[in-house]
């Protein structure tokens, strides 16, 4: 990871607090959630088995979507 994606990373873990302490990052993004890109720049689709779990999923119907800033940036970026 270049040095422009871990400070950013790291400017997303300051300001913000994660119930699952930050696994994604400390694993080395190899324990991510399962989320899928629909395409659309801020939205990613939760494919975990309870997203009603996350605090960071948001319901609309039946589909659950991850607005967790850190996974997104992985996800856009990293295309994770």
């Amino acid at each position: 990871m270049d040095r422009i994606n871990k400070k950013k990373i790291e400017e997303i873990v300051d300001g913000i607090t994660c119930p699952k302490d930050f696994v994604c990052y400390k694993s080395g993004f190899e324990n991510l959630c399962k989320a899928e890109n629909i395409w659309m720049e801020f939205l990613f689709k939760c494919l975990e088995d309870d997203p009603r779990e996350c605090v960071f999923s948001e319901g609309y119907g039946h589909v659950y979507y991850c607005k967790c800033p850190l996974r997104v940036y992985i996800a856009q970026t990293l295309r994770q």
